[in-house]
């Protein structure tokens, strides 16, 4: 009966230690609102930014994966999504992992604007228009050549090569050009 009592305790200790540690967390400071972005749209980003087997993608604010895994299995693309939220992140690996692609995918808990992304020569976000800007002076680092397409929000002043309208939304796109 003791053995029992003790035993009882240790596990009741257990689970007020690991909620105590969940709780415990603080939230993650996120910049966007984790919105998906619906399937004909993802498809019309890639195609717009012409990504093939000879690229490597970078999402930013990647979300649950689904440009990153469509430009790995539909594109043939190696790709690469950062997100903060580790939620997100989560189920990223998941949907890649259900798409068969792990191979061809990798996703990163980071904050977008510490992250690497250098070697990308396709960069999609569907973030707002402060943040696209925050960002704007690292992405014109890149290679010249490398394609930026954006969901619904431009980058100010900088005027994108292409705009399409699908399914009610707006996307861009824009070269990075020789300094």
């Amino acid at each position: 009966m003791m053995k029992r009592v003790k035993i009882q305790v240790a596990s009741l200790f257990f689970i007020l230690t690991s909620l105590q540690t969940v709780f415990a967390q603080e939230p993650v400071k996120k910049d966007v609102p984790y919105v998906p972005t619906d399937q004909e749209i993802v498809n019309a980003m890639l195609t717009l930014a012409k990504v093939d087997k000879n690229d490597v993608l970078y999402d930013l604010g990647c979300g649950d994966g689904r440009i990153v895994v469509t430009a790995a299995k539909q594109f043939g693309a190696t790709a690469v999504g950062i997100d903060i939220d580790p939620q997100r992140i989560r189920e990223a690996n998941e949907n890649a992992q259900k798409a068969q692609v792990e191979d061809k995918v990798k996703f990163i808990q980071q904050d977008l604007f510490t992250a690497d992304f250098s070697d990308a020569s396709v960069v999609s976000l569907y973030l707002l228009p402060s943040v696209n800007l925050k960002l704007r002076p690292k992405l014109l680092k890149l290679k010249p050549g490398t394609r930026i397409v954006s969901h619904a929000f431009t980058m100010g002043d900088w005027k994108p090569d292409k705009k399409m309208d699908v399914g009610g939304a707006t996307i861009y796109l824009w070269t990075v050009p020789e300094s």
